[in-house]
C-alpha cells in the first residue's frame, strides 16, 4: 500500500515540475447539492490532465542509468502525453504504445512531444503485449499508467491540496480507470481525515476497475468506445496494487450512462465556464445525476482532464444525437 509518507515525499520531489491547481468553489453545484462543492481544476494541469504527477515523480525515481535506457508505457493518451513531457524534460525517451480507441488528437500530441508512438490493437490490453515485448527486446523501463507505487504516490498529491484547501471535506468524488489517481487520492485524504468518504465514479461502459471490485478480482472487461475515453482500459489480471487500495480505501463507486457524461461536459462548460473531457466531468456528472448519496459536509469533486477533441467537444455542447460519431 502506498502510504501519507510516500505521497507527501513525491509532493516534495515533484514540486517546481508541476502546477499547484486551483480549488475553486461552484456556485451552481453548491446550490443543487445543497451544500458547499469545490472543483479541484485538474485539467488546468500542464499537460492538460493529473497525469503528468504520477509521471513527473516516476521519472525523477529512475536513475540516470535508467533515464537513459528510456521509458515505456500503454495508454489511453493522458498517460502518454504526461510521460512523453517528463522523459523529455530529463533528456530521457519514451515509447508509447496505445490502441486503436485513442482519439487522435491525444495521439498527434504525444508525438509532437517527442515519443515514439505504437499504436497496437484494439484494447489497452492489446497494446500491452507491444509494451511486454518491448521491455524484452530493447531493455526499456516500463513505467505504467496506474499499478506502479510512484504513480499512485505522485497522483496522492492532489489529495493533499484537496484537504488543504477544504479542511472540513466530508465527500471526495474521484474519476476512476485504472485507479492510480483514486488509491493515491484516498491514502491521502484518509490519512488526513479519517471521517471523509472517498467515491470514485466511471462509465457504463467498460468500467474495468467496477467489475473487478464486483468480482473480488482483477478480470477483463470489454473495450468499449465512450464519452470518458480516458477511464477505458483494464486494470491488468496481475494488478498489484490499485486493485487492492481502490477495495479497501473507496466507500462507493458510481456509474454513469453516455447521456449523463455529456450532460457533465455541458454543465462545465455552460456554467463553470470550463472545457474538460468526458473523463474529467465524471464528478460532476455525478452529482447533475444525483447518484451522489446525501452527504452533511462540503464536497470536492476532481476536474482530471481536459484533452478532448474541440469537434466532438462542440458537437456534446451543441447536444447532437451520437456525438461520437459511431455505435455506442
Amino acid at each position: 500500500m502506498v502510504d501519507l509518507g510516500a505521497v507527501q515525499d513525491a509532493r516534495n520531489r515533484i514540486m517546481g515540475h508541476i502546477v499547484p491547481t486551483p480549488f475553486v468553489r461552484s456556485s451552481t453545484l453548491s446550490e443543487i447539492c445543497g451544500g458547499p462543492v469545490g472543483l479541484k481544476l485538474e485539467h488546468l494541469q500542464t499537460t492538460g490532465s493529473f497525469k503528468i504527477r504520477g509521471a513527473t515523480n516516476a521519472i525523477l525515481k529512475l536513475t540516470e542509468a535508467e533515464q537513459a535506457r528510456g521509458v515505456i508505457a500503454v495508454s489511453t493518451g493522458n498517460h502518454g502525453r504526461a510521460l512523453a513531457y517528463a522523459a523529455r524534460a530529463v533528456g530521457s525517451r519514451a515509447t508509447i504504445c496505445m490502441s486503436r480507441l485513442v482519439p487522435d488528437n491525444k495521439v498527434s500530441e504525444i508525438r509532437r512531444l517527442g515519443a515514439d508512438v505504437r499504436i497496437v490493437g484494439k484494447s489497452q490490453d492489446e497494446a500491452q503485449e507491444e509494451v511486454d515485448r518491448l521491455v524484452q527486446k530493447e531493455g526499456l523501463v516500463l513505467l505504467p499508467p496506474f499499478d506502479h507505487p510512484h504513480i499512485i504516490a505522485g497522483q496522492g498529491t492532489i489529495g493533499l491540496e484537496i484537504v488543504e484547501a477544504m479542511p472540513h471535506v466530508e465527500t471526495v468524488v474521484v474519476p476512476v480507470s485504472g485507479g492510480g489517481l483514486a488509491a493515491g487520492l484516498a491514502a491521502a485524504v484518509k490519512s488526513m481525515r479519517p471521517q471523509a468518504k472517498v467515491i470514485g465514479v466511471s462509465m457504463e461502459r467498460g468500467a474495468a476497475m467496477k467489475a473487478s471490485l464486483d468480482a473480488g478480482k482483477p478480470v477483463l472487461v470489454e473495450e468499449k468506445p465512450t464519452l470518458a475515453d480516458a477511464l477505458g482500459g483494464g486494470i491488468g489480471l496481475d494488478n498489484e496494487l490499485t486493485f487492492t487500495m481502490c477495495r479497501d480505501l473507496l466507500d462507493d463507486f458510481v456509474l454513469l450512462n453516455e447521456d449523463e457524461i455529456a450532460a457533465g461536459v455541458r454543465h462545465a462548460y455552460l456554467k463553470e465556464r470550463e472545457i474538460i473531457e468526458g473523463s474529467g466531468a465524471v464528478g460532476i456528472a455525478a452529482l447533475l445525476a444525483r447518484k451522489i448519496a446525501a452527504v452533511s459536509g462540503p464536497i470536492a469533486v476532481v476536474v482530471s482532464g481536459c484533452n478532448i477533441d474541440m469537434d466532438l467537444h462542440r458537437r456534446i455542447i451543441c447536444e447532437m444525437s451520437n456525438p461520437l460519431g459511431r455505435e455506442i
